[in-house]
């Protein structure tokens, strides 16, 4: 086991996002989340299974490095349904469900 400790706070600016799936699986195992910030581009799939005996979060985290916005969150859905979000504020936790945006946010 092994305990990690934030000495350096919230400072920088992250986002996370949860994907619940109507038609695709509920937990959205396989969705493709690519997140442009701060003329950046990182992609992350969601996929809780990458431990031994254990499970990780099906939330996605994105470290913004400066970035104060996220300009574009674009969701490709097991289901092959794709869809973009735009001008997102940054430092909170989101859930996105599929075919329907963003119906829940909240701040830490």
């Amino acid at each position: 086991p092994v305990l990690l400790r934030n000495d350096g706070g919230n400072r920088r600016p992250w986002i996370s996002v949860r994907l619940i799936g109507t038609r695709s699986n509920r937990d959205a195992v396989g969705a493709r989340i690519v997140l442009e910030a701060g003329g950046r581009t990182q992609l992350r799939e969601v996929n809780p299974f990458g431990s031994y005996q254990s499970q990780s979060s099906y939330a996605v985290h994105f470290g913004l490095g400066d970035a104060e916005t996220v300009e574009r969150l674009s969701i490709r859905w097991p289901s092959g349904l794709e869809e973009e979000l735009t001008d997102l504020p940054v430092r909170r936790f989101i859930t996105v469900t599929e075919g329907k945006g963003i119906t829940a946010e909240e701040e830490p």
